[in-house]
């Protein structure tokens, strides 16, 4: 009987998965760097509290593009070191601002490198994610990313961007998956050209 007991019990931890780890800045940077393109349908938590729904395509580095459900119809759109906003409900002029003044684009650059003196802010594990929290050493007036990745394989799902006001904008990934993006996709003047 306690034989039987002591079986069924290593049994039980043996069909538990392993414990997931606190992934290493080193880790996490390697992944970052593997995305060259990837697509994914994304939630998005705004700082009024409502939320939008979309798809987003990213080509590193330095490009992204988030198409937002209706009855929203919004596109953003980082390319060239800029980010565009367009609104496609008004057709009105897109706002613009240099890439650099968010923190979106720390994952966006060529090489990211977590290791970067003073980039990275706090990086813990909440014993299912390890989360890290990131600004531009630079440029800390522009806010922070706070990145979430789970192991095995390293996934991003999700982040958290703080602005310089300190407004929050959460994103939810359903799950990135590599794609091969046309960099037609993320030119801003066919856009422009529809609100014409």
């Amino acid at each position: 009987m306690i034989r039987t007991f002591i079986a069924a019990i290593a049994l039980v931890v043996v069909a538990l998965p392993a414990q997931a780890q606190k992934l290493s800045l080193n880790e996490i940077s390697r992944y970052l760097n593997s995305i060259t393109a990837a697509t994914s349908s994304f939630t998005q938590i705004n700082g009024d509290g409502t939320i939008s729904t979309g798809e987003i395509a990213i080509k590193r580095p330095g490009k992204v593009r988030f198409d937002y459900n209706p009855p929203e119809r919004a596109l953003v759109l980082a390319t060239a070191g800029s980010v565009f906003v367009l609104d496609r409900k008004l057709n009105a002029q897109p706002e613009s601002y240099p890439l650099s003044q968010t923190p979106l684009s720390i994952i966006l650059a060529r090489n990211v490198d977590l290791s970067t003196a003073g980039m990275v802010q706090s990086h813990g594990y909440d014993g299912t994610a390890t989360i890290v929290t990131a600004q531009d050493p630079k440029r800390p007036e522009y806010g922070s990313i706070q990145l979430k990745f789970t192991g095995n394989p390293v996934e991003l799902r999700q982040w958290i961007i703080t602005d310089g006001d300190g407004g929050q904008t959460t994103v939810v990934l359903g799950g990135l998956e590599k794609a091969n993006l046309p960099n037609s996709l993320f030119r801003v003047e066919p856009e422009l050209e529809k609100l014409r």
